[in-house]
């Protein structure tokens, strides 16, 4: 489609390939394998030079659409589905590093992520871990043999927010490739690529879906890297998108837009109310005049996002975790799970679940102490969200 539509009209009409029979809503594809006209196109096929598809592992035309569609939300030249975001991840290293190469990090990353780039490590690819806030950190890190720079921005479960802008500047000035996971605010609410990044992944599990039904994961980022590094690794290693899946990650991108407008507004007046009650010692939340990174993210963002985190009051540390769990398990209403995205608001102690298997001295570089709480704000009322915090926070 023209890139003269708007945001909200691509999520809707963008990648639609109408079949023979002109349906109005995407086909899905659940094929294997495709046939060929002949021999010729057979092999045109598999060398390449024919775009059609070949095999559901690599080549589908349902989760083409998607990857289209997203491509087109993001401002990306191309992009790739992958079975589930920490796939997405995987195939970004894999595509990128070899053996001898170095990795930076951010401390501030979802704790799957950290082991992912730990286990790297057995294969020769090291990953220097810096505080998400501090180019300078991230600049000393620096080696000749760094390939790639990883964030997220805002970051799993603090809501950090990395200048894009200036990490952007310190890998193109290296030659290494900065990749930035837009999980948090898609790209209805934030474009990396417009600030600079040079390869964005997402778990399309979370916000891309909405409403927690399937996995997914997409890499986004030129057709060279895309076609000649990328597309090896899905082909070969095979951490496909299932059509299905494709199917419903599409029909979550038509409301994308008025799920991240609605959620973000919603966590702003819940964040507001949770920094107001006396038994909360701090919340997170870029939206927050109070949040360090305030400025940076509204120069980023459109919102503060759906993601808002609190630390629970506590004199003695030993007690933090007691005190959390006592929260969570008086809410009612909210969801105990360590899924986020959801149109359901979601509660759920990170150091003991979505980061637990860190070990405690990661926890701590990472910020994610025993009293902290992760709420993925839904669609519900944001009065009735806040009534189901207050009966456990008084607990």
């Amino acid at each position: 489609m023209s890139d003269s539509f708007s945001f909200d009209t691509l999520a809707v009409r963008a990648g639609i390939e109408r079949s023979q029979f002109g349906e109005h809503a995407e086909p899905i594809y659940l094929t294997s394998s495709f046939v060929f006209e002949n021999s010729a196109q057979a092999a045109a096929r598999f060398a390449g030079t024919d775009r059609g598809p070949v095999y559901s592992r690599f080549s589908n035309p349902t989760v083409q659409m998607f990857c289209d569609r997203l491509a087109a939300l993001e401002g990306a030249p191309a992009c790739l589905a992958t079975a589930s975001g920490m796939s997405a991840i995987m195939a970004t290293l894999m595509s990128l590093t070899r053996a001898g190469d170095h990795v930076v990090s951010s401390t501030g990353v979802f704790g799957a992520t950290m082991q992912l780039f730990n286990m790297f490590g057995r294969y020769g690819v090291e990953t220097s871990y810096v505080p998400l806030t501090d180019p300078d950190a991230w600049r000393r890190a620096m080696r000749p043999n760094t390939r790639m720079l990883y964030l997220e921005s805002p970051s799993n479960p603090l809501t950090e927010v990395g200048d894009i802008r200036a990490l952007a500047s310190i890998a193109s000035d290296a030659g290494a490739v900065l990749v930035v996971d837009n999980c948090f605010c898609t790209p209805a609410l934030q474009r990396p690529f417009d600030l600079g990044a040079h390869v964005v992944v997402h778990s399309a599990t979370k916000y891309i879906d909405g409403q927690g039904r399937v996995l997914g994961g997409a890499v986004l980022g030129s057709e060279q890297y895309v076609r000649e590094q990328l597309l090896p690794v899905l082909r070969t290693a095979g951490p496909s998108l299932s059509p299905f899946n494709a199917w419903v990650l599409l029909k979550g991108l038509e409301t994308l837009s008025l799920r991240m407008e609605r959620q973000s507004a919603n966590a702003l007046e819940v964040a507001r109310w949770l920094e107001a009650h006396p038994r909360v010692a701090r919340v997170h939340y870029p939206g927050l005049a109070s949040h360090a990174q305030h400025a940076l993210a509204m120069s980023q963002q459109k919102t503060g996002g759906a993601i808002v985190s609190f630390d629970v009051k506590g004199d003695d540390p030993a007690n933090l975790r007691a005190r959390a769990w006592a929260t969570i398990d008086q809410c009612k209403m909210l969801s105990i799970t360590g899924n986020l995205g959801d149109t359901k608001t979601t509660i759920t102690h990170p150091a003991s679940t979505t980061h637990g298997r860190l070990t405690p001295e990661a926890r701590l570089a990472a910020g994610v102490g025993e009293g902290l709480i992760r709420v993925a704000v839904g669609v519900e009322s944001p009065s009735d969200i806040c009534t189901d915090l207050a009966r456990g926070l008084e607990a």
